[in-house]
């Protein structure tokens, strides 16, 4: 019997994973609050731009839980951190759903496993890229493989089914260890993402900048150091050793700046989704990203200066106050300096 899988949220990363496990075959059924995009995502399609090449993928998509004709095997919830529970919970009560697989950015986890509780949760971590290009429009980046894995680490029969579901719309790599991925993917969105953001660039465009390799490597650093006292042992970053790119002295510049390189090539030209968020007026999840390192370091005692910048920048323009520009890294690295 085929699984049924339920997307929650089609924006960049879910309209891409909807799109491709759809075009395969796989039985899906897409919830999306936006009705606009949830009307053109079925009629005439989704327009998936895919690394260069266009297609129309019809959808069945809804824009209301109420619409939903359950149960399904999978959840997989691409959401942002401010709208999980407010999505979650009509599924719940109505128990439309068996499994629930987070798919979120930064330390949102936790936020999904205190709504759908630890029997139904497991997590999901991408590592491409996507940008929503308005509705009924996304476009994939980059390409990199799913990482799926349950909390205590085992691999179950309800994983391997899974990662067979998601075999369709890409590779992917189930984990034995996955919060070590979750925060790898933190540390990259973190850096990276939060570059992008505040500047207004895409990831590769922010290297080129005069500061934008020590900002990146001093935020790295900073996020790994969190990561190291909480125990954490972090897995590859799209094939690269999180490792290397810590800098704590100058001798350690040299190979930092070979890793930086390589994972510009394959990440490059991806576009913040905080940044894609600012574009266009929406609340960022900088809380759960910046924000969430921030959190933990305090925590445990350790300074997180740099991230804490980014969340008051990335609020500064939350706000108004400012908007994503260059000028922003210099004042990162005026902070850096002091």
């Amino acid at each position: 019997m085929t699984d049924r899988v339920l997307i929650v949220g089609a924006g960049a990363i879910g309209g891409v994973t909807a799109a491709r496990l759809t075009r395969a075959g796989c039985d899906v059924t897409v919830l999306d609050a936006h009705v606009e995009h949830a009307r053109l995502m079925t009629d005439p399609g989704l327009l998936f731009d895919e690394l260069g090449t266009e297609s129309l993928v019809a959808l069945n998509a809804v824009s209301s839980a109420d619409a939903l004709v359950g149960p399904f095997d999978f959840a997989l919830v691409f959401l942002k951190a401010p709208y999980i529970e407010v999505a979650l919970s009509p599924l719940l009560e109505r128990g439309l759903v068996e499994h629930y697989v987070s798919f979120g950015n930064g330390l949102v986890q936790q936020r999904v496993l205190e709504v759908v509780g630890a029997e139904r949760f497991m997590v999901g971590i991408v590592e491409w890229g996507a940008t929503n290009l308005g509705p009924g429009h996304v476009r994939q980046t980059t390409v990199a493989p799913f990482f799926v894995g349950e909390s205590d680490g085992t691999v179950t029969a309800r994983l391997e089914r899974l990662a067979r579901v998601l075999e369709h719309a890409g590779d992917v790599k189930m984990s034995t260890d996955v919060y070590g991925q979750v925060w790898a993917k933190l540390l990259l969105n973190s850096t990276f993402s939060g570059l992008g953001a505040v500047s207004g660039m895409v990831y590769a465009d922010v290297m080129r900048e005069p500061h934008g390799h020590e900002l990146a490597f001093a935020l790295w650093t900073e996020g790994h150091r969190v990561a190291s006292t909480l125990g954490v042992t972090l897995d590859n970053v799209a094939g690269v050793n999180a490792d290397r790119l810590v800098v704590r002295d100058d001798s350690d510049v040299p190979g930092a700046e070979e890793a930086l390189a390589e994972l510009m090539a394959r990440l490059g030209p991806t576009k913040a989704s905080m940044l894609q968020d600012l574009e266009r007026g929406a609340a960022t999840e900088v809380d759960v990203i910046n924000g969430g390192v921030v959190l933990e370091a305090s925590r445990l005692g350790l300074p997180a200066p740099l991230n804490q910048g980014i969340v008051d920048l990335v609020h500064a323009c939350e706000a108004g106050a400012r908007s994503p520009g260059p000028d922003a890294l210099d004042v990162l690295h005026q902070i850096l300096a002091q």
